[in-house]
Formats: structure tokens, C-alpha cells, sequence
């Protein structure tokens, strides 16, 4: 086995009759710009399946050896080519007719199964020509013998035991492809399914299909079986139930997965510790039908003609598998619904393993042969893998909702906490403040009293002593000399001043007692100020727990901005790329002369010419606001008509009919009227002279309002008058009768330009072709064009277009633009 650089091994074709085993060709590489982290190159992985011989092929090849010799421990297989010669060829895996259906799931779908829990886009299928067991390799259900089981089954079974029902999701769909027509198997009424492409992204999705939930076992299989039900299939000489339709099984997986992280936000109290992804895989099971030989199978009548569709689309896959194989500049994958539909498999973004099946008769050595040199081919193909992981929002959203209730309501706890908090050391320093004004005036009337009653008391001892002073002095007077009598006096005055200096002392005790208690006043006044910072302290703690809520809900607010913008976002990308299911019809309408409205009484019809002459133009534009139905269908039949006429539509434009046409367009609902109108107002756009007066008066608008209906006839009409508009106004620019942007980028048609330029219907992608190349003529519109995606259109358009008239003016376009070539060298596009 050659080995490359990165790991890969490449399959190769070898002859042992020359005795040498030829290199394998270079590997092809994909280079993506801007590619994030998780982008890694993966190869197709192919393995060969070799079919037991059936009860037939042991009676007819008796005499003759097999054509196939397996060599499962070289992993290679040798194809007779005559009696003594062999064809070599080396595959990722050979697996034998005794290989079990356990061994095969393991050895080719496992490895899918599992980068698709990754986040990554997988394929499995099964290619070989009819009757060669690929339907028993991936749909055998196994309901009698569980180890018989295919591909499917096995595959749901490891992806319903990874993922979480309460956080992840499966959804499933279930389609066929017959005789290029997608059909849903889940409801046979929805049998013309369309191609959906994301012009941004490149990713093809069929959104018509049914989606239907899986949450167990039961219910997948439920779901199969109804599928084989629906399948469509026929007896041939070569399969007794040969498959006529590729089945196609499309599984959508959501996982919901946790990154860790250091990021905290300490303001907020908010943990921003992990990011909530979420990884989206996509798992696709293709059996396809089998290719056959019409001598061969038998075929005939209705059987032949899903034969040649079968082949013809098979013969598509193989073409794209080639260019891709050999580094082709270009894909032909849109020749087939099939390829399409296998975009992302081959050269895609998917990790894809293909299983070939051959059974060993001689007899079918050419188909056996065909199928090898497919798989072969296959291993030089080469995916560019990519994980599709989102930021989970919702569940972002909804952890600091709950982390936000935890905080308010630990909030409202501790709020509780501190007013009862604040209630009681109130009423505390209350009772201590009461009850130290009481102790106080208490303390004072006792020592009031007191001093009071010393008072009274001394007080009453001096009037005792003074009235004995007197008396004493009264009987003595004339026995005393006058210096006795002096004496006595200088003695009652020193009695008198010790009275009062102990009366003095006494009064300054009381005074400093009294300051004393007015100290202990002023000392619990204080500490009764200090409960009241206290108190004040809670409060600020309260506040800043408020503003904190406050910042918490602002924050809050912000994140479910962002996921609104998201959803948004995430929205606008999934309408993007609507539009592809239209069936083509041609854009252009019959230009009819001699068109007729009524009948006259003996039975001839009156030319539109003649009944223009007779009426006039006033009465036929004022039938346009009958209130009658027929009348203004018959009035917007004569309308459209006359405005197929050049001479005609200046009349029409002076006589306000632009006005009425639109209001026509605002008010109907049918598919027939809009188709008209949009017919006239096409047939307008294509007037040189009636350009800004045609704008001014609503008519781009009223095309553009037209939309809504959906009919594939009435969107070429608008295509048309797009790219007659985009054709005259290119041409005014260029003549310098006209500046500025286009009209049509100011009233909004560009984004549905750009929806519609890969159109399914021919006539409407061919004028919104035209319509792109005209715009990007000018240069004063390429950065409206490059920022609306048409820059990604114009160089699809001057690569893959049919007609090489618009392939040259495309290429012309962007080689002219300074702002293109710019923009192309940047994103590294070569024309």
C-alpha cells in the first residue's frame, strides 16, 4: 500500500503479468480561505463487499472459476482477466462473502457514525450493480435475526445511545429519487421534492421533505418500514425485487456540548466558566439503485425507461467522481439530481465511505469490473472535513435566567434578613434610650431631694443656733463686758463662714455628681449613635445589593438582544436560498398583434387594434378598477398587449396606466392576472425613455411585490422586466445620460436577484443572469453588489453558465471593475 504525506494511503491498480504496481497519482487538495480550526482533510474511504454465489450462478458457472480472488489480509482483490492472468486492485477494506453484517458496519459506517456526534457531515453508500446485496448492507432490518441487521438500524442504534433526550434531538427523513424526481417515501403525496442551495454556504437541503422526530428504536423502525413500502421496485432477470429508485436516508443530528473555561466577571457575580455549543451533523445512508445491461436484466417498457434514468444518472455521479479524481477545474454536478444531492459528499465538506458490492459469476465480469475501477476512482477523492458547531444561546439564555432568579431571590432573602435586622436594633437602642432617660431622672430627683433635704436641715440648725445666740445675749447684756460681748460676735461669724464654706463644698459635690450623670448621659447618647451608623451601614449594603440586581438585568437584557439578533440571523440564512423548486417555463411572452377580447354578434372576433381605435385608452385603463374580475382580466389582457408596442407605451406611461397596472398587482391574487401585469410592466422596463418615470411611479416596486405569488410563470415575467430594466439602465450609464447607483439596488431587488440567480427554471436564471452581468458593468454598483453576495453569482455565472454570450460578459464585467478584482484578490478567486 503506497503511503502520501498526512497518513493517507491511496488504492491503485497493479498488473502481475507486467510484475510491477504503479504509483497512485497525486492526492487532490481543496484549500479553503478563512477555514476555522477544526477544518481536516479526509479522503473517501472505500471498501469492497463480495456477494456469496446464489442457487443459479452455482449450476451455470460449475464448469468455469470464479472471476474475483480476495486477498482480505492485503486488503486487496485480484480480477481474472484470462487463465493465467489477474487484474490487481487494493482497496481501504476487502471483505468476504462470509464477512458478517456486524464486521461491515464496523469497519465502513462506524467511523462516519462517529464524527457525526462530533459535529461533523457524513455519507455512507452502497454502489454495484444490480442484485449484488447493496440494499441487504444498509436497510436489512433484522425484525426475525437481530444480527442481520444493515447499516441503518446499526447506525441509529450508536446515535441513540450518544446523545441526551433532554438536550439533543434527532430528526429523520426518508426520500427516493425516481426518474429525477425526488419523491418523500414518509408521504408519497409529496413527490416532487425541490433542490434547495444556500448561495453563501454552498449547503444542499430539501426542506419540502418530511422530518419526522426519533427518540427510540421502535419508532426508526416504524419509520423504515413504511419507507420500503413506498419504494418502488421491479422483477428483473436479475433481481426478483431490483430496486428502481436511490434511496436516500437523511438524518439531522442537534448535540448539545459544554466548553470550559477561565472567564469569570466579578461585578456581575455572573459564572461565564464554559461556553454552551451546540454541534449540528448531518448523516446521509444512499443506496443506490443498481447499475444493469438491458440484454442482461430484461427490461422493457416502463421497466426500460427507469433503466435508462437509473444509468444515466449513475453515469452522472461517475463523471463528477472523474473530475474530481483528476483535479477538474470543473464539476459537473449539476447534470443530475443525484450529484447534487451528493455535493457535499464528494469534494464536499462530509466524511463519506462508499461500500461497492460485486458477486464472483463470470458471466457478470464486465459490471464487476465497472463497479472495482468506480470504487477506485472514489479513493482519489479528497473532503475538506468541517465541524458545524454553533454558540447555544438559548441554553446561555436560560442558565442566567436561573442564575439571576438565584440571586433575586437570595436578594429578596437577605433584604427580608436586613430589615428584621434594622426593626430589631431599633427598637433595642429605643428601649435602651428610654430606659437610660428614665434611670436618669431617676438618678437626678434622688440627688435633688438629698441636697434638698441638707439644705432644710443646715438651714434650720443656723435659725436654732441664732435663736440661742439671741437669748443668751438677751440675759447676759448687762453682766458681759463690752470685749465679751465682741468676742462672742467674732465667734458666731467664724461659726457662721464654716456653715457656709461646708454649705459651699456640699453644693460643688452635688454640682460634679450632676455632671457625672450628665458625662454618663453624653457617653450612652454616643453609643446610641454608633447603632444608628450601624443601621446606616445596612442600608448602604442593601443599596449596593440593588444595584447589583440592577447591572445583573442589564446584562441580561443584552445577551437576549444578541440571541434575538441570532435567531434573526440564523433565519434570514435559511430563506436565503428559497426559490430553487420552480419549474422552468419561457420567460419571454408571445407578443400577440392580433389578440382578441370578445366576440362580436355573428360570431367573428374584433383585432386588438380596432377595438384600441373604438374605446380608447382612457376606457381600457379605467376597466383596470372594475369591480368586476372578468373585466379586469380582460382589461389587463388588452393592456399587456398594447404595451408589447413600443408606439404604445409612452401613451400608456402619460395616461397614469404604470398606476393602475401596480395597484392591479397590489390587489390580485391569481396566478393569471399577475402574470399579465407583470407581462406589461416587463414590456415598459424594456423603454429607453420610460426609465426614471417608470421608477418614480412604483413600477420596480410592483414587480417586486409580484413575488409573493410564487408561479413560476409570473417570476420569469418579473425576471424579465428585471433584465429589461438592468439592459436600458446600463445603457444610459454608459451613454452618460444617467449617474449614480442603479434603481434597482435603491428599491431593494438586489437581494432577491442574487436569491434567484441559480434558479432551476431556465428562462428565470437566464434573465436574472442577464441581469447581474448589466449591474456590474458600471462600477458605482459593485460594492452595493460584492456586500450582497452577487460577486460569488457573477463568477459561478462566467464559469458554469450554458450560454457563452453571458459567460463573456460576466467575465468582462469583473475584469473591468477595479472594486471586483480587488475583492477577488483578497478572497483569492481566480477567473
Amino acid at each position: 500500500m503506497t503511503s502520501r504525506s498526512g497518513g493517507i494511503q491511496r488504492g491503485h491498480r497493479s498488473s502481475t503479468a507486467r510484475g510491477r504496481i504503479s504509483a497512485p497519482p497525486p492526492t487532490l487538495r481543496r484549500s479553503s480561505a478563512g477555514s476555522p480550526k477544526h477544518d481536516a482533510g479526509g479522503r473517501v474511504r472505500v471498501a469492497v463487499r463480495l456477494r456469496p454465489q446464489n442457487q443459479e450462478e452455482m449450476v451455470e458457472d460449475a464448469d468455469f472459476a470464479d472471476c474475483v480472488e480476495l486477498q482480505p489480509e492485503l486488503k486487496r482483490l485480484r480480477l481474472r482477466k484470462n487463465n493465467w492472468d489477474f487484474d490487481t486492485y487494493e482497496f481501504d477494506e476487502v471483505l468476504t462473502e462470509f464477512a458478517s453484517q456486524k464486521r461491515v458496519y464496523e469497519v465502513v459506517a462506524k467511523p462516519v457514525v462517529e464524527s457525526v456526534l462530533e459535529g461533523y457531515n457524513g455519507t455512507v453508500m452502497a454502489y454495484g450493480q444490480t442484485g449484488t446485496g447493496k440494499t441487504h448492507t444498509l436497510g436489512r432490518l433484522g425484525e426475525e435475526d437481530t444480527s442481520a441487521r444493515g447499516i441503518m438500524v446499526r447506525s441509529m442504534e450508536d446515535i441513540l445511545a450518544s446523545i441526551s433526550p433532554q438536550t439533543d434531538s434527532i430528526s429523520v427523513s426518508y426520500l427516493q429519487l425516481y426518474m429525477e424526481t425526488i419523491q418523500d417515501l414518509l408521504d408519497p403525496m409529496n413527490d416532487n421534492i425541490a433542490i434547495v442551495e444556500d448561495p453563501k454556504t454552498g449547503d444542499v437541503s430539501v426542506p419540502g421533505a418530511t422530518s419526522v422526530d426519533i427518540r427510540d428504536e421502535h419508532s426508526f423502525m416504524e419509520l423504515l418500514r413504511l419507507g420500503e413500502a413506498h419504494r418502488i421496485a421491479a422483477n428483473t432477470k436479475l433481481n426478483t425485487e431490483s430496486s428502481r429508485s436511490h434511496a436516500i436516508l437523511m438524518v439531522q443530528i442537534r448535540k448539545s456540548v459544554v466548553e470550559s473555561g477561565a472567564e469569570t466577571n466579578n461585578s456581575s457575580h455572573v459564572d461565564k466558566s464554559f461556553k454552551p455549543l451546540v454541534r449540528k451533523g448531518k448523516f446521509v445512508v444512499v443506496d443506490l439503485a443498481g447499475s444493469e445491461r438491458v440484454h442482461k436484466s430484461g427490461s422493457e417498457g416502463h421497466v426500460l425507461e427507469e433503466a435508462k434514468s437509473i444509468n444515466l444518472s449513475l453515469s452522472a455521479l461517475g463523471k463528477c467522481i472523474n473530475a474530481l479524481a483528476e483535479n477538474s477545474t470543473h464539476v459537473p454536478v449539476r447534470d443530475s439530481k443525484l450529484t447534487r444531492l451528493l455535493k457535499d459528499s464528494f469534494g464536499g465538506t462530509a466524511r463519506t465511505s462508499l461500500v461497492v458490492t460485486i458477486g464472483p459469476s463470470p458471466r457478470h465480469r464486465g459490471e464487476t469490473a465497472s463497479t472495482i475501477l468506480f470504487g477506485q476512482r472514489a479513493m482519489k477523492v479528497e473532503n475538506m472535513l468541517k465541524i458545524k458547531e454553533e454558540f447555544d444561546y438559548k441554553s446561555l439564555s436560560r442558565k442566567l435566567e436561573m442564575q439571576l432568579d438565584a440571586v433575586i431571590a437570595e436578594n429578596e432573602r437577605r433584604q427580608k434578613t436586613y430589615k428584621d435586622e434594622l426593626g430589631r436594633v431599633s427598637i433595642e437602642a429605643q428601649k435602651r434610650i428610654t430606659e437610660a432617660e428614665r434611670n436618669c431622672i431617676h438618678a437626678f430627683e434622688r440627688e435633688k431631694l438629698k441636697y434638698q433635704m441638707e439644705y432644710m436641715d443646715s438651714v434650720k440648725k443656723l435659725e436654732e443656733k441664732l435663736m440661742n445666740g439671741q437669748s443668751e445675749h438677751g440675759h447676759n447684756v448687762s453682766a458681759v463686758k463690752p470685749c465679751n460681748r465682741q468676742m462672742n460676735g467674732s465667734e458666731e461669724v467664724m461659726e457662721l463662714k464654716r456653715l457656709l464654706q461646708n454649705e459651699t463644698r456640699l453644693r460643688q459635690e452635688a454640682e460634679e455628681e450632676a455632671s457625672r450623670f450628665r458625662s454618663q448621659l453624653e457617653q450612652f447618647m454616643h453609643s446610641e449613635d454608633g447603632s444608628v451608623l450601624e443601621i446606616f451601614n445596612l442600608r448602604r449594603m442593601l443599596e449596593d445589593e440593588i444595584d447589583q440586581k440592577r447591572k445583573l438585568e442589564e446584562e441580561l437584557a443584552i445577551l437576549r438582544s444578541q440571541l434575538l439578533q441570532s435567531t434573526y440571523n440564523s433565519d434570514q440564512m435559511r430563506r436565503g436560498g428559497n426559490g430553487d423548486g420552480f419549474s422552468g417555463l419561457d420567460s419571454l411572452m408571445s407578443q400577440f398583434r392580433n389578440s382578441q377580447l370578445n366576440e362580436t354578434g355573428n360570431g367573428q372576433k374584433a383585432p386588438m387594434t380596432t377595438l384600441f381605435e373604438q374605446v380608447g385608452l382612457q376606457k381600457i385603463l379605467a376597466l383596470l378598477e372594475s369591480e368586476d374580475a372578468s373585466v379586469r382580466i380582460h382589461a389587463v389582457k388588452v393592456v399587456a398587449n398594447l404595451a408589447a408596442e413600443e408606439s404604445n407605451q409612452e401613451l400608456i406611461m402619460a395616461e397614469g396606466g404604470i398606476g393602475l397596472l401596480s395597484m392591479t398587482a397590489a390587489d390580485a391574487d391569481d396566478a393569471q392576472t399577475l402574470r399579465m401585469v407583470a407581462g406589461a410592466i416587463a414590456n415598459l422596463c424594456g423603454n429607453d425613455k420610460l426609465q426614471k418615470r417608470l421608477r418614480s411611479e412604483g413600477g420596480i416596486k410592483a414587480l417586486l411585490g409580484m413575488v409573493r405569488c410564487g408561479h413560476s410563470d409570473v417570476l420569469s415575467q418579473i425576471a424579465r422586466g428585471i433584465a429589461n430594466f438592468a439592459k436600458c439602465e446600463s445603457r444610459a450609464s454608459t451613454q452618460g445620460r444617467k449617474t449614480g447607483r442603479s434603481f434597482l439596488i435603491e428599491d431593494g431587488a438586489l437581494p432577491w436577484i442574487v436569491q434567484n440567480a441559480n434558479n432551476e427554471a431556465a428562462p428565470i436564471r437566464r434573465h436574472i443572469e442577464l441581469a447581474l452581468c448589466h449591474l456590474a458593468q458600471h462600477e458605482v454598483n459593485a460594492k452595493d453588489m460584492i456586500d450582497g453576495g452577487a460577486l460569488w453569482e457573477l463568477v459561478r455565472i462566467s464559469r458554469d453558465c450554458s450560454r457563452e454570450d453571458i459567460r463573456t460578459l460576466a467575465h468582462r464585467s469583473l475584469s473591468a471593475s477595479h472594486t471586483f478584482r480587488s475583492e477577488m484578490r483578497r478572497l483569492r478567486i481566480e477567473l
